[in-house]
């Protein structure tokens, strides 16, 4: 298979000193983007490590990768790095063809020994987002003799899992899969690290952007690459303003201090009406919200009370209120906006359904559970109105708040009742979520397989666990797609997860901005289309 290519103003010091005192401008430079956000997320801009919101957004347009999802269709794979790929006969080996005459912003060419370094050196760093690639057969015993550089444009991946090849080249889509300039990083090396302590606040990437100056917790600051196989972008300079509050963020881009504000709650871009010189913009994320069912408990377990929460939630109430603008309702596992994803909305509130059920189910009077959730709003929210619906078929609930320090350890100890939780994909693929909504090949405690929703609800998934499997090897995309809406299917009707909300992403935005596009990962930001 072929792919074709598609298609300086303020000082540092200017720019930093704005970081903290917010001076009104007439406006931004019209050769650099500005965004409010907070950044307290970033940690690091590491490829191989980061596993941000803040972070993965910078290090897209910082970094290239073999494949990758381009901003005019976010559902279709297309070749970043890679030219060409070819799969053997067997499925076990892809060869790809590099792009020629691309480089590194160091000036050094982008060759096959840098992806292969790349691949590697991820693997065997063995940071958080490692699993993704890992998921391939690679362990940092093998993954040097797994991908090779054949020569200066042609590199071998070997893949020594069962997969289909649709899963590979997604999973070599994500951000852990960056193609870092081999050279670059091993002069910044310390003791064997890999260039790890440098790498977390530096960059060697291909992509359309060069990372000028990080300070966390301030400002990131981005410069074109003249030199982009694209083409230089419109915006000579990206700047991220660390500014916490939405309120401030409202202020900065009104006054026309900053083109862009990330965190604007709904109430905010609800008054930004009937001002011509800013625009409230929306887009489809890929967090989901839903209540989990512990099937060790004697009441949850029943399927009858199970099929009752889902007619119990006031799912067109919680969207029409508190929810306006931050949710919609969504049902099924893979979130809309993806490849292979189902948008069915079978369930709504029927409460003469959901007593009957309960009345099936024969509780006892005084049966009483609880609800774990995050101390923050809208879960609390959201258990409450759970509450509410309980009661009114009841059964008596007590809402547990927790800090997520202590919300999740406990989730995934399997000590909770009734949770109200979210989930987001960690790569673009349905096997992303499949895996952890539908897929659990040993339920016993010991096992513990806390990445996996199923295990934590002590699901065993009979008949799912297969099926899963079975879709991640398929190489026929069309029966791929046919078994993941088969699974969604089955989760959505019977299972300890009653999937509510997928959020919607929001944010201001000056009039004069255009071609600033977001998808439905965290790493589908692209400062590169961006005009002014």
């Amino acid at each position: 298979m072929k792919f074709t290519a598609p298609l300086k103003g303020l000082s540092l010091a200017a720019i930093l000193a704005t970081s903290v005192a917010f001076p009104a401008i007439a406006e931004t430079p019209a050769d650099t983007f500005v965004i409010a956000r907070n950044t307290a997320d970033a940690i690091t801009l590491d490829p191989a490590e980061c596993f941000e919101f803040t972070g993965s957004r910078i290090v897209a347009n910082i970094y290239e990768r073999l494949f990758l999802f381009e901003p005019d269709d976010l559902t279709k794979l297309v070749g970043g790095i890679a030219e060409s790929y070819e799969f053997s006969e067997d499925g076990k080996k892809i060869t790809v063809k590099l792009r020629p005459g691309l480089t590194f912003h160091s000036g050094n060419p982008v060759t096959a020994a840098d992806v292969a370094y790349s691949l590697s050196r991820a693997v065997k760093l063995d940071k958080t987002p490692a699993f993704i690639i890992k998921q391939i057969g690679w362990t940092a015993d093998n993954v040097d003799e797994a991908v090779v550089a054949v020569d200066d444009g042609t590199v071998e991946i070997n893949i020594l899992a069962d997969l289909s090849p649709a899963l590979v080249l997604n999973l070599l889509s994500s951000s852990v899969a960056s193609i870092v300039d081999m050279k670059e990083v091993q002069k910044h090396e310390v003791d064997g690290d890999m260039g790890y302590a440098w790498l977390k606040d530096n960059s060697a990437g291909s992509g359309p952007f060069m990372l000028k100056n990080w300070k966390a917790n301030e400002v990131v600051m981005l410069e074109a690459f003249d030199d982009y196989r694209q083409g230089k972008p419109a915006m000579n300079r990206v700047v991220i303003r660390h500014v916490a509050e939405p309120s401030a963020q409202r202020l900065l881009l009104e006054k026309g201090d900053v083109d862009a504000a990330m965190e604007l709650t709904a109430d905010q871009l609800k008054g930004l009406a009937g001002n011509d010189d800013v625009s409230a913009e929306s887009y489809p994320k890929g967090y989901l919200m839903y209540l989990a069912s512990n099937m060790e408990h004697p009441v949850l377990s029943k399927p009858e009370v199970r099929e009752a929460l889902k007619y119990m939630v006031d799912y067109d109430g919680m969207v029409g209120s508190f929810l306006d603008g931050q949710y919609k309702i969504h049902q099924n596992f893979w979130p809309s906006g993806m490849w292979a994803a189902a948008t069915d909305t079978p369930y709504s509130q029927n409460m003469d359904k959901a007593k009957a059920l309960i009345a099936d189910a024969g509780l006892d009077a005084d049966t009483k559970i609880t609800i774990d959730t995050l101390n923050k709003s809208p879960f609390t929210e959201v258990a409450q109105s759970v509450q509410a619906s309980l009661k009114e078929l009841g059964i008596d609930s007590e809402i547990i708040l927790s800090d997520g320090a202590t919300l999740w350890p406990k989730y995934r100890a399997r000590k909770h009742e009734l949770i109200v939780a979210r989930w987001g994909p960690d790569y673009s693929d349905p096997h992303s979520n499949a895996d952890a909504f539908a897929h659990n090949p040993n339920n016993d405690f010991e096992a513990k397989l806390t990445g996996k929703l199923t295990w934590r609800n002590a699901w065993p998934a009979e008949g799912l666990t297969e099926l899963t499997d079975q879709a991640a090897a398929e190489s026929d995309p069309a029966k791929r797609e046919a078994t993941y809406a088969k699974l969604q299917k089955m989760v959505q009707e019977d299972s300890p997860f009653t999937i509510m909300f997928q959020a919607i992403g929001t944010f201001g935005q000056r009039a004069k901005v255009k071609g600033f596009v977001n998808g439905v990962t965290s790493d589908q930001a692209y400062y590169k289309t961006v005009t002014k």
